[in-house]
């Protein structure tokens, strides 16, 4: 029996060198994880995200996108303004939004081509974080249901081309199935917003939050914002974000908040 054992843990151990065995446990954390400059909106009005605080006052909000390696596969967690951006401002009636570096350069400079990111994860469907899907046509995105049913409504423009590799989610996802990387269903600034948990060896664990809170005063106020879909489930997602944060010790990143963004090390650099 103890011979039988043996043979068979030679045999895994080979497949595993072969790259045939998925991982488990060995494969707990990423290898790296790059912050992204998808772009800056120099907003109009801070009240639009903290209904009756700062009305009328100016923001300035970051625009970060996230690439993470994990073994041979890459992982990009939302794409940012579209690179069109970066040569002609774009500006609405909520601010002027303006990239100074297009994805596809970062990329470039990370080596890294479209075609190696193997799945797009979006926070959510807004045109902040969705504006370069469709430079990457094999890759899968991974993205609520319920995201998917509210943005591709027919009364509404598509934000992406759906015709494409696409998972639809219905909850939470371990996304290598070793704990490393799992997306964290969040719901409430819109039906099937979600969040990413990340673990890396030496950081440790984060919380990628998307839209969640646009700011770190509107998290540590817990305020919703007025462009939300749900104010209830936003309240629930709060708590679900704070108890991860406890349970893993972890960091909370939050996309748009330009504070947090400045003091992060941006590609090429990386974080391990």
């Amino acid at each position: 029996m103890r011979a039988h054992r043996s043979s068979i843990g030679l045999v895994l151990a080979a497949l595993a060198a072969a790259g045939l065995v998925a991982s488990g446990a060995m494969a707990q954390t990423v290898d790296r994880l790059y912050v992204m400059d998808c772009g800056h909106n120099a907003a109009s009005d801070q009240s639009r995200w903290s209904p009756g605080v700062n009305v009328g006052k100016p923001i300035e909000l970051s625009d970060n996108c996230y690439l993470i390696r994990h073994g041979v596969d890459w992982l990009l967690w939302d794409t940012g303004y579209p690179d069109a951006v970066a040569e002609k401002p774009l500006v609405t009636p909520v601010g002027t939004a303006t990239r100074a570096k297009t994805l596809a350069a970062q990329l470039a400079e990370a080596g890294v081509k479209p075609a190696d990111i193997r799945f797009v994860a979006v926070s959510h469907t807004h045109g902040d974080h969705v504006g370069n899907v469709d430079m990457f046509p094999q890759s899968t995105v991974l993205i609520q249901k319920a995201e998917v049913d509210w943005a591709f409504a027919p009364d509404k423009k598509p934000p992406f081309i759906i015709e494409r590799p696409i998972r639809k989610l219905e909850g939470d996802l371990d996304v290598f199935g070793d704990g490393s990387v799992t997306i964290i269903a969040t719901p409430g600034h819109t039906p099937g917003h979600q969040s990413l948990l990340v673990h890396l060896a030496k950081t440790g664990w984060l919380v990628l939050s998307g839209d969640a809170a646009h700011f770190k005063d509107n998290w540590d106020n817990r305020r919703v914002a007025s462009m939300n879909t749900s104010a209830e489930q936003t309240q629930a997602s709060f708590k679900r974000i704070a108890d991860l944060l406890a349970e893993k010790k972890a960091q909370l990143w939050i996309n748009h908040d330009k504070p947090q963004s400045l003091s992060q090390k941006h590609a090429p650099a990386f974080y391990d």
